[in-house]
This record gives C-alpha cells, sequence and structure tokens, in this order.
C-alpha cells in the first residue's frame, strides 16, 4: 500500500465528478430537496418532524452515497479504467481506499448541506449540536460509499447496480427503527435489525436529537458504523479482480 497512490487514486476521481454535473447534483442536492419535501409532508405536526428530521440524516445520505459509489465504480469497470489501472504497481488496497477518500470527501460537504437544511433552514432542534450531528450523517454516507463500492464487483451493469439497492438499503430501512418500534418488531426481525448497520446510524442520531453530549450508546454506535466501513471496504479490496 502506498499513501501517493491511494492520494493519486482520488485526486482522479474528483477530477472526474467535478466535471459531472448531474451527479453532483443528486448527491448534493437531491437529499436537501427531499429533507424540505419532508417537512412539508409533516406540515401542521412540527413535533413529529422535529424527531423524525435528523434521523433521515442517517438514511438519506447512505443511500444516495451507495447509488453513486457503486454505479461509478461499475462505470471505471465497463470501460477499462480499472482493468488498466490493475496492471499498474498499485494494489488492491490503494485502489478502493482511494475511491473511499474521495467519496468521503464529497461525503463531507453533502452532509454538511444536509446538516445546514435541517438545523438551519428548518430550525430542527437538536439537544446533541451541530458538530455531532455532522459527524452522524457523514458516516453514514461513507458507509454507503463502502457498500457501494462492495457491490460493484457483483454487478455487470448499472442497472444491475441499481437493482442491489432493493436487497442492500430496502430490508435495512424497514427495520432500523424509523418507522416502527424495533421492540414492536418480530424477534427475527429484532435479531436482523441488530446486525445491520443503518440501524446504529439511525440509532446515533436519535441519541444526538434527544442526548447533549456524548454517551456510551453514541459512542457504540458510532464505533460500529465506523467497524462496518472499514470491514466492508477491506472486502471490497480482495473482490476486486486484477487481469492477468
Amino acid at each position: 500500500m502506498s499513501p501517493r497512490r491511494t492520494l493519486a487514486t482520488a485526486a482522479r476521481v474528483l477530477r472526474q465528478l467535478r466535471h459531472d454535473r448531474r451527479t453532483l447534483g443528486l448527491i448534493f442536492f437531491v437529499p436537501c430537496l427531499l429533507l424540505i419535501v419532508v417537512r412539508y409532508v409533516f406540515d401542521g405536526q412540527q413535533e413529529v418532524f422535529d424527531s423524525f428530521a435528523p434521523l433521515v440524516l442517517g438514511i438519506f445520505p447512505l443511500t444516495v452515497m451507495f447509488l453513486v459509489s457503486s454505479i461509478a465504480t461499475l462505470r471505471e469497470r465497463t470501460t477499462g479504467t480499472l482493468d488498466r489501472l490493475m496492471t499498474m504497481p498499485i494494489a488492491k488496497l490503494d485502489f478502493i481506499l482511494g475511491y473511499a477518500l474521495a467519496f468521503s470527501v464529497v461525503a463531507l460537504v453533502q452532509a454538511g448541506l444536509a446538516s445546514a437544511v435541517v438545523l438551519g433552514l428548518l430550525r430542527v432542534p437538536v439537544a446533541g449540536g451541530t458538530a455531532l450531528v455532522l459527524i452522524g450523517a457523514v458516516l453514514a454516507a461513507i458507509l454507503g460509499t463502502a457498500f457501494g463500492l462492495f457491490v460493484s464487483a457483483f454487478a455487470a451493469t448499472e442497472f444491475q447496480a441499481v437493482q442491489f439497492m432493493p436487497a442492500f438499503i430496502f430490508p435495512q430501512l424497514l427495520t432500523c427503527g424509523l418507522f416502527v418500534a424495533r421492540d414492536h418488531m418480530e424477534k427475527v426481525v429484532q435479531w436482523f435489525a441488530d446486525v445491520m448497520p443503518m440501524t446504529y446510524s439511525v440509532d446515533a442520531l436519535k441519541q444526538i436529537t434527544l442526548h447533549s453530549g456524548w454517551s456510551g450508546t453514541l459512542a457504540r454506535d458510532f464505533a460500529v458504523v465506523t467497524g462496518y466501513a472499514l470491514a466492508v471496504l477491506v472486502l471490497g479490496a480482495v473482490t476486486i479482480r486484477r487481469r492477468d
């Protein structure tokens, strides 16, 4: 592994993204627009919206970054860029970490914009403060990036990459506790939710919304999300195939 090659890969990906305005629009503005739409869905129910909106910051960034990173990586494979890179003296981990670093920078901007909409424009009160909300949203986006890089190895087309969303994202979305408290679910569903990372991303934002400062539960949630992201990135590096 070479930090120089990792940074070079990240810089190349960021240069490509800079010229893709539609992708940047999807990453930066669609989550913000959806948050505003949610505000008017709960029109007249301010308390419900105030408890719901921060939790969405653990979901929207994850989902969008999953979609973008999986399609972008698959595009590298289908255009032959990945094969050319794999013939060069670059480690698989350099490649995957370069992509993760580039998309993490993008995720930071995305999370900052989404958090500004929730805390500033929509004036949602959060006991834990802006910094913790931003950390939670960024970790969610990085987790989505890691999953996107991983599943791109198993898709042959961009359409197939999109099809992985129902398999990876929707089951977690339904069981993470956003719509129904997990202790009201069947035991088998609770067990599933307890091992899924989105559950801990949403739980972290819930802790930040209700409580000020750090707590053992919040630290555990952040640690689980971070651990999942790192583990999936390593798996992504293992699944990259180098052309002989």
